[in-house]
């Protein structure tokens, strides 16, 4: 009988995700058969050369896909799959006050994401829409080739905080924050250059500048943000281009970055002629009162924000502030990344901060996190976790002996999706923290949320020995 054995020699990336997407591969290519039964996590972990807990995060990885599933004391098992095209589905009613439109798996109550809550926006945004439609016939119908006053003055108001006013002659809209950040990249780094990052931080920046050729050069951090020490070594060491930094509210330790420190690190980026992309896309959240990091080195700083954490993610509407003589190099590159500024979405975005209703929106969202954050203080009351105020995620500390995937497992067979810290690891790093993300603004209810941390608490009282792996 032939034993099939995952190859992992070729591909990047952590061994569990390579092994889950070799099994994946098999599967597609008829490799394996359904129903075929996936070698026992502990066998297969012996024949491959690698942990128990990697086998065991691939097949949890596979069972999320859809592709396995598992049964206590019988095994893993790979699962039917119909590839017939699915029949056409008929709209969906417009969603009402309180409904989700993107919902979690059956049964999952979705604690992975800080997105907007949903407040009631849909119907502002749906005003808005239908009179750019009326308005602007013939915009709809063509490419974006000129950008009007009043998208620049939007971006300006929006990322105006504390003492920070970029002129409108700095901005650039973008199609969100995460567009903004690789426009920034594109721009002012080449190929083979380093671009910084902490060990933790949102790794969606990092794998996509690693995507187009941008080496990684990792800084450490302590309870005040990135160590100004560690940050001068890199840059002796390293000779980053460009550092990601997110001062205020980093996600996803929370910390929030103290004057002095930020005054420290503008002046060894001026030293070692670092660029610095400070994003503040949850500072809009805060009553923070921090200069931002731009104040301290305004030749040198980009400042990224955007409506997703506080408006709607949907609408992908962002903007950043440069330095003035990157403004051109950065709206090519822009355009160059994304395909173009669409017209719609840049006019919508402008209407909702000039008239006023992104800020409405904006503090009804934060009296929705307020509220359940309080419902995080009841549910975790004695455990050992990061909050910062109206940032809609928190950093939990896991008891010995948990670590961070095995516990994102368990949550996840109890219907509760979260993140473990490898998803917030920017490269390959020998920090730990045995930590994971939970975020409180996707589930649809507040009762939602109070079920899935009283499932998260559960586990955390019962202890590891009350997980049981699929086999």
């Amino acid at each position: 009988m032939t034993i099939w054995l995952p190859d992992l020699s070729s591909g990047s990336g952590p061994l569990y995700l390579r092994l889950a997407e070799r099994i994946e591969s098999d599967i597609d290519s008829g490799v394996l058969a359904s129903g075929t039964k996936l070698p026992p996590q502990r066998n297969l972990a012996y024949d491959i050369g690698v942990t128990i807990g990697t086998v065991g995060r691939a097949y949890a990885l596979l069972r999320e896909r859809g592709l396995v599933s598992g049964e206590v004391g019988r095994g893993t098992y790979i699962m039917e799959r119909d590839r017939e095209l699915p029949a056409p589905i008929a709209p969906a009613p417009l969603p009402h006050e309180g409904s989700r439109a993107v919902e979690a798996p059956p049964g999952k109550l979705h604690f992975d994401s800080t997105a907007a809550p949903n407040v009631g926006q849909s119907r502002a945004i749906e005003a808005m829409l239908a009179a750019i439609s009326r308005e602007h016939p013939d915009d709809m119908t063509s490419y974006t080739r000129t950008f009007p006053e009043h998208w620049f003055a939007a971006g300006s108001a929006w990322l105006s905080r504390n003492g920070f006013r970029p002129a409108p002659e700095t901005i650039v809209p973008t199609l969100g924050a995460h567009a903004a950040v690789m426009a920034i990249i594109a721009a002012v780094t080449s190929p083979g250059d380093h671009v910084l990052f902490e060990h933790v931080t949102y790794t969606q920046i990092a794998r996509s500048s690693g995507l187009i050729g941008r080496r990684m050069a990792l800084v450490n951090s302590d309870v005040h943000g990135i160590d100004p020490d560690d940050f001068e070594a890199v840059c002796a060491q390293k000779h980053p281009k460009l550092a990601f930094m997110m001062p205020t509210a980093q996600n996803p330790t929370g910390v929030i970055m103290p004057s002095e420190r930020r005054a420290a690190i503008a002046e060894i980026a001026r030293k070692y002629n670092v660029l610095l992309v400070e994003d503040d896309l949850y500072g809009a959240l805060t009553n923070d009162h921090t200069p931002l990091l731009a104040e301290f080195a305004p030749e040198r700083v980009f400042v990224v924000g955007g409506l997703s954490k506080s408006v709607a993610a949907g609408v992908r509407g962002g903007w950043l502030s440069c330095p003035a003589h990157f403004r051109h190099s950065i709206r090519v590159a822009h355009k160059m990344v994304t395909g173009g500024m669409p017209f719609l979405l840049a006019e919508l975005c402008a209407r909702l901060v000039l008239s006023g209703e992104a800020a409405a929106i904006r503090a009804r969202s934060i009296a929705e996190i307020s509220a359940r954050l309080d419902i995080v203080r009841k549910a975790l009351d004695g455990c050992d976790y990061n909050m910062t105020q109206n940032i809609p995620f928190i950093w939990l500390a896991l008891p010995d002996p948990w670590n961070s995937g095995t516990f994102k497992n368990a949550a996840y067979g109890q219907g509760v999706l979260i993140d473990d810290e490898d998803e917030f690891k920017a490269g390959r790093s020998d920090q730990v923290f045995h930590r994971v993300r939970i975020g409180v603004s996707a589930p649809r209810t507040r009762g939602d949320v109070e079920k899935g941390l009283s499932k998260v608490r559960r586990l955390l009282d019962e202890g590891s020995a009350g997980y049981d792996s699929f086999g």
